[in-house]
């Protein structure tokens, strides 16, 4: 079996390989659905958050762990990424977002699930934080390399964030 997954999520029928032509593949089959099976996964927001001056760059440390994060969350059935994000940053920081701008997206296996990646640009720096959030730091942004592990999504998207602001892309 091609598939992460071995059985149909609908009736919980075994799947069988099947050869689609429009993706000249096997994709996994239910033969009593009658239906192809592509893959499911989750899909989540991660925010790189900008203080209203353009200066500093905003990381939270979040389950009494010792690493910092960006802000981020899973987005929910009937809600798009934006919407996603705008809740997020209300939910967790208590933020007002001035601004969205698109970063880039990643797939992270560990959880199976689509990272999706924004700029996101705050109305002011004054934060009220939820029970999700341990503590937070506003970081110079001449210093925010000095806090991502290389080895991580995080330094995927700050690296593409600062290429695209070195580039006037922003």
């Amino acid at each position: 079996m091609t598939s992460e997954f071995s059985h149909c999520y609908k009736c919980g029928t075994k799947l069988e390989d099947r050869f689609n032509q429009e993706e000249n593949r096997d994709i996994p089959y239910c033969p009593t659905c009658n239906e192809y099976r592509f893959p499911i996964f989750s899909s989540a927001v991660s925010m790189i958050v900008i203080n209203h001056k353009g200066d500093k760059l905003l990381l939270i440390k979040q389950y009494h762990t010792s690493f910092y994060r960006f802000v981020a969350g899973y987005i929910n059935k009937g809600e798009n990424a934006e919407e996603a994000v705008v809740r997020e940053i209300k939910e967790e920081i208590g933020g007002k977002v001035k601004k969205i701008i698109p970063n880039c997206t990643s797939y992270f296996e560990q959880s199976n699930t689509l990272m999706i990646n924004y700029i996101v640009i705050l109305e002011h720096e004054n934060l009220v934080t939820n029970w999700e959030v341990d503590s937070y730091s506003w970081i110079k942004k001449s210093e925010i390399m000095d806090y991502i592990p290389k080895s991580t999504l995080m330094y995927k998207f700050i690296t593409n964030y600062l290429d695209k602001e070195k580039n006037n892309e922003i």
